[in-house]
């Protein structure tokens, strides 16, 4: 099971690599509120980074699974730090699922709400 800082983490860079304004602001309110995720760390999701090298070693695989293509190298440095291809596979599929689903039904956002870059 993925830890819910790494699991709010990656929500967070998935719905700004994907523009889901309702992700966005469900999983910073969630990432500050119930994983304790700091401000700092939020910031740091947005562009796919964390000073915890778990947590950074899981985006950077799953965006390239989301493109089309990953790399040997970027799965071994992923699993050098011990992340699981389902954190990589498994959870990607789940926010990418919630997101396009989210942006689809142009859902009401019942969080604070925060602007993904790319839609800024």
């Amino acid at each position: 099971m993925i830890p819910a800082p790494v699991g709010e983490r990656l929500a967070i860079a998935t719905a700004e690599y994907n523009n889901c304004t309702y992700c966005f602001s469900a999983h910073t309110y969630i990432g500050a509120r119930v994983a304790k995720v700091g401000a700092g760390g939020l910031e740091c999701a947005r562009h796919a980074e964390s000073a915890d090298p778990h947590a950074a070693a899981v985006p950077d695989p799953s965006h390239a699974i989301a493109r089309g293509h990953i790399g040997e190298t970027q799965l071994e440095a992923a699993w050098a730090v011990g992340v699981t291809d389902a954190e990589v596979a498994g959870n990607l599929a789940l926010n990418i699922l919630a997101n396009y689903f989210n942006v689809l039904a142009d859902t009401d956002i019942e969080w604070p709400v925060v602007t993904p870059h790319t839609d800024a």
